[in-house]
């Protein structure tokens, strides 16, 4: 006999939202599992896990306070939805591609500025890939382009684009000595400046052309956009979407930026943001502001492409299974955060799947 689903499941059934409880739902005793660790406070500060396969939810639970009508904050996975946005502005013909130079869409910077030669060389790629020569590193607090210098000044756009030349001191890869031919540092201006670019290409606010390119199509009716002081939509943290959303979000990269027979973003920049083309400090891949995380699953090691942001909040990509994962959390800044939402992954979810 099938074990019921969960309460907040069934609830959402009740209101006539679309519920699998049948041969596609996941193991029942995996899934008692996880919420008994997250109800006796084993994994902390989980806010929702949903599970989908072919595009179907087939689990879904909030904690901790959440609904399906929660907006959850997902700090910087917001980036890899601005990358899905770069891509959709390169298919409508608004941005000629990733090579398209970032300095040469802010004409009145650079008339009043002296701007290095080699940052005038910037590329999109070079935002999208954290690989810039700017002097940016969120990792070192000693950076001059750390996040945190960023947010309390008036004028983040100029802040960024002012940056200074990284130098690379003797133990530190040079660009032509790192993987890929990038040497990657971890740059929320990066993707500030991503979203600034996208404003001027699009002549829209950031948070319209989201909705226009990818969340109406998408069925989102619901999300929050933050702006910068001097109003430029904020590409690289505090997005705020539903659980379901992040997994449309989540299927639509699946499927190869295809959603109902309507290509929002080209399969041929989907394929290029999945592709490593850079290794972080950690030794995960880095796409367009999508992670390959190195993870282990099944004993075997196996690259899961992710969106991922501070708290423990992601979206896994699982083509073998067919399956996008939802996790959000509010362990913001917390040691414990990314690690116990990888391991709802590897040791819940996908073992529920076989």
């Amino acid at each position: 006999m099938r074990s019921p689903l969960p309460v907040s499941t069934l609830l959402l059934c009740l209101y006539a939202l679309p519920c699998i409880a049948g041969p596609a739902h996941p193991d029942p005793g995996r899934m008692r599992a996880l919420e008994q660790a997250i109800a006796s406070d084993e994994l902390k500060q989980i806010r929702s896990v949903l599970l989908q396969v072919d595009g179907q939810v087939v689990y879904e639970g909030y904690f901790n306070g959440a609904d399906a009508q929660t907006l959850h904050d997902v700090r910087s996975a917001s980036k890899s939805v601005t990358a899905l946005l770069v891509g959709a502005a390169i298919g409508d013909g608004r941005l000629p591609g990733v090579r398209a130079k970032v300095y040469d869409y802010f004409p009145a910077f650079v008339a009043q500025h002296d701007v290095d030669p080699r940052l005038r060389g910037t590329t999109v790629e070079d935002l999208l890939a954290m690989s810039t020569l700017w002097e940016c590193d969120d990792e070192n607090p000693f950076s001059a382009g750390h996040e945190e210098r960023m947010y309390v000044g008036e004028r983040w756009l100029d802040f960024a684009l002012a940056l200074p030349v990284k130098g690379f001191a003797p133990w530190m890869a040079r660009p032509e000595d790192s993987p890929h031919g990038r040497a990657f540092a971890y740059c929320t201006a990066n993707s500030f400046v991503l979203g600034a670019v996208l404003e001027r290409v699009t002549g829209q606010p950031l948070a319209d052309y989201a909705a226009h390119a990818l969340e109406r199509p998408l069925g989102i009716t619901h999300s929050q956009w933050n702006r910068s002081p001097e109003g430029i939509g904020m590409g690289g943290g505090g997005t705020r979407y539903r659980s379901r959303d992040l997994a449309r979000l989540g299927q639509l990269v699946l499927d190869g930026g295809r959603w109902q027979g309507r290509q929002l973003v080209p399969r041929d920049y989907v394929a290029a943001m999945l592709s490593p083309q850079a290794t972080a400090g950690d030794g995960s891949d880095y796409g367009y502001q999508w992670w390959g995380l190195k993870l282990t699953v099944g004993g075997q090691p196996q690259t899961v492409w992710a969106m991922s942001g501070n708290g423990g909040n992601y979206v896994f990509l699982l083509p073998q299974q067919r399956a996008v994962a939802v996790v959000t959390s509010q362990a913001y800044n917390r040691s414990i955060a990314h690690p116990q939402s990888r391991r709802i992954l590897t040791e819940f979810l996908l073992p529920a799947l076989r």
